[in-house]
């Protein structure tokens, strides 16, 4: 059970970490700001970004799970 926690938080982690660095972007700044608000009002965000977006919030539920998990069975 041990291990397949430990290994459940490992690949959760990893996927976390390579879903969220994969992910475009997004400017800083006035025209960050700018630009940023007419996407998520017109609502531009699609095809790629729109699943690693996705993904990482499963990776992300997964990790805190196994967080979770591993504190309740060492307590």
């Amino acid at each position: 059970m041990t291990i397949l926690l430990v290994i459940l938080l490992v690949v959760s982690s990893l996927g976390v970490i390579a879903s969220v660095l994969l992910q475009s972007g997004h400017s800083a700044g006035l025209s960050g700001a700018i630009t940023g608000a007419g996407e998520s009002i017109f609502g531009k965000k699609k095809g790629l970004d729109e699943l690693l977006t996705k993904v990482s919030t499963v990776f992300a539920v997964l990790f805190l799970l196994s967080n979770l998990a591993m504190a309740l069975l060492y307590k």
